[in-house]
């Protein structure tokens, strides 16, 4: 008889340890259900925390009835808008394009129905499996606290955001940007003209978001264009974390971080923790379509340059179908082998906006890929995880921060990071990977998240002490927690201070991450020798599947002159984005480079100079040389522009030759201005 290991041998004591815990948890809390304590309103809100039963949810399910918007309704009335035919603010007083619109299973999908009066009907596949969308609408925990104090901010008419604080706020520096991107979803260099914050307007819009309540702790997201063109860039990260935000992110295609180290260091030195990199694929051929010549060797720099300052790095992924949702498995494979420098990959299947937004039906439904897509490529491409059982909806994250809050106590002055957003917004699911041994396993395989969550809710709505709360935390990560489906090497204690460290409950210190933290606090935070690995997909709304119940719960407010808006509202939706950009405009395109001179654009296959092509990244030779397999018909809005442009040259030319033969007109002359050399 084979002898156990001395791993295995732990496993059968944490097995224990866990069955024992879990008698110890339901035993307590058959007594700890009875009296709960009122809910306590904080410091930062002006209204009580929600008990589990009270939160309230959106009507879920299908068939199911909601608001949205008529594609074409919508881009007549912002251009009458843009061209002063119309006063902006109708878009608060009336409900501009809106239309109903039916939410229905069908032959196992999901989609969305519409019909317009004028321009008539309109549908699109919100899920390819009905039973994944089932199963993140199941597990949705409710909505966050409504948000107040917010009139001054939030008054945007019908798509107002009025269910909490968010947790990442976005501000757009600029929107001049040095890639010629497609898709981009904000039109980047395609405008015609430059809309850029100055330094006041930008204290101004970081300063009003801390007067909404729920106060939470805010990650604060620079954007734009290329954010890192800002001349602002370093000093409003800086300003950021003077201010408290607790994170403070770039949204960056990478090239000014792989080009300087010395720009890597100082942005940390100011205060960035993430960066949100672009990230389209393994390779220069899965990120080809981007138009730059080393795109992929641009990344990698980018990577490295950020990791050895001291920034943490987020993989960033618009998926397309037919296009590049291939790279999912090399993507999450790259992560896994990489596993101290990527914490974080953040699908985003595609919204067809911006540069996409007169996309022909016939390519947005080629091209549409959802999140019910990305789970099933990710169990096909890597081999884990199953749609209905590892994925969630973010919003999952939420039940854990009313925990966090209720034990922080009434005095905190700021509420926990909270993702209360409707469940078709995003999903999410983790590995657990020993950075050493690369060993790992999905959290949910070894975690009942379900019972984890339920559990939970029960000591938060109980409302007890500090202590004893934390106490039946404890047991109740040990009850759900299962040994002999986790990694290895996972050891009891590792998961405990995962938890810890992710929601600061002891008050342990494990490296600071406020405004002070220094390098060697991060260095401290990254000894953890255990990388939760986590996949996130994130859906951003289109014209086609609008629906105003997923506007309303935005965690994704974007901070503007005319106050905070939806992400979807503002670059999808009506699209404030392009209205507010119009009225706040710097000047025109040619009126800025003839006062600021022209700034360096990478397309048409340029290359970035890089210097050194370094890196300390593990890469997949045979993914990093795969040469994708096109599909048919046009891949892009450029693509679809020059084929209408053919097609009507072909019908000009067409219409000439039947003229001439069968009609038997004679092509008119030229008109030749008197004086005017002959040719």
């Amino acid at each position: 008889m084979p002898r156990m290991t001395g791993k295995r041998v732990l496993k059968y004591i944490d097995s224990a340890i866990c069955h024992t815990a879990g008698i110890a948890f339901d035993s307590i809390q058959f007594f700890n259900r009875y009296n709960p304590n009122p809910s306590f309103t904080p410091k930062w809100s002006d209204k009580p925390l929600l008990k589990s039963w009270e939160k309230s949810k959106p009507t879920l399910g299908w068939p199911r009835t909601t608001d949205s918007l008529c594609p074409t309704c919508v881009k007549e009335a912002r251009e009458k808008i843009i061209n002063g035919e119309e006063d902006y603010k109708t878009l608060v007083t009336d409900h501009v394009g809106e239309i109903k619109a039916k939410i229905i299973e069908r032959n196992g999908q999901v989609w969305m129905v519409k019909d317009c009066p004028k321009h008539g009907k309109f549908e699109d596949l919100m899920a390819k499996d009905v039973k994944f969308l089932e199963w993140i609408e199941k597990n949705f925990p409710g909505r966050d606290i409504r948000a107040h104090n917010d009139e001054k901010l939030h008054n945007h008419g019908t798509s107002t955001i009025k269910h909490g604080r968010g947790s990442v706020l976005t501000v757009d520096l600029t929107n001049r940007c040095n890639m010629m991107c497609d898709p981009c979803f904000m039109d980047a260099n395609q405008v015609g003209y430059v809309h850029e914050l100055s330094w006041e307007e930008i204290q101004e819009i970081m300063r009003n978001a801390l007067e909404i309540k729920p106060r939470r702790q805010m990650s604060i997201q620079f954007s734009g264009g290329e954010p890192t063109m800002s001349p602002y860039f370093i000093k409003a990260v800086r300003y950021a974390r003077e201010l408290g935000y607790n994170s403070v992110q770039a949204a960056t295609n990478g090239i000014e971080f792989a080009k300087s180290k010395e720009f890597c260091k100082q942005a940390a030195e100011a205060g960035l923790r993430y960066a949100y990199l672009q990230f389209d694929g393994i390779g220069n051929d899965a990120n080809s379509h981007r138009q730059i010549g080393n795109l992929f060797d641009v990344k990698l720099r980018a990577i490295n340059n950020m990791h050895e300052a001291g920034i943490e790095i987020i993989l960033v992924t618009t998926l397309v179908n037919g296009v590049n949702n291939d790279q999912v498995g090399p993507i999450i494979n790259f992560a896994r082998e990489n596993p101290k420098k990527i914490a974080f990959i953040a699908f985003q299947p595609v919204s067809f906006t911006g540069r996409d937004e007169d996309i022909t039906p016939e390519r947005r439904l080629r091209q549409r890929y959802t999140l019910s897509h990305m789970a099933s490529d990710v169990k096909e491409q890597v081999g884990i995880s199953e749609p209905t059982r590892d994925w969630f909806p973010i919003s999952l994250m939420g039940a854990f921060a009313d925990f966090a809050d209720m034990v922080h106590g009434p005095e905190a002055d700021w509420g926990q990071v909270s993702c209360g957003c409707h469940p078709n917004c995003g999903v999410g699911t983790a590995l657990m990977i020993n950075k050493e041994t690369k060993e790992m396993a999905p959290v949910p395989q070894f975690l009942d998240i379900p019972g984890l969550v339920r559990d939970m809710q029960k000591l938060t709505d109980a409302g007890r002490s500090k202590w004893f709360s934390n106490l039946m935390m404890g047991l109740a990560l040990l009850k759900n927690y299962k040994p002999f489906k986790s990694p290895k090497s996972l050891a009891l204690i590792d998961l405990l201070k995962k938890f810890d460290k992710s929601f600061a409950l002891t008050g342990k210190n494990y490296g600071n991450v406020k405004g002070d933290r220094t390098l060697e606090d991060i260095m401290k935070r990254r000894q953890d020798p255990w990388n939760f690995l986590f996949i996130a997909g994130m859906w951003f709304q289109d014209l086609f599947n609008y629906d105003f119940r997923r506007t309303e719960m935005c965690i994704i407010p974007y901070a503007t002159q005319e106050g905070e808006i939806s992400f979807c509202a503002y670059n999808t939706g009506i699209g404030w984005r392009k209205i507010i950009e119009n009225m706040h405009k710097n000047a025109t395109v040619a009126e800025w480079y003839r006062q600021h001179g022209k700034h360096e654009v990478y397309a048409k296959g340029k290359k970035v100079n890089l210097g050194s092509y370094e890196h300390s990244l593990k890469i997949n030779a045979e993914d990093a040389a795969r040469v994708r397999q096109r599909g048919e018909g046009p891949q892009t809005a450029a693509e679809e522009e020059r084929l209408r442009k053919q097609a009507a040259r072909e019908a000009a030319e067409v219409r000439k030759m039947y003229e001439e033969l069968v009609l038997k007109k004679t092509p008119e002359a030229p008109l030749v201005q008197i004086g005017a050399p002959l040719r």
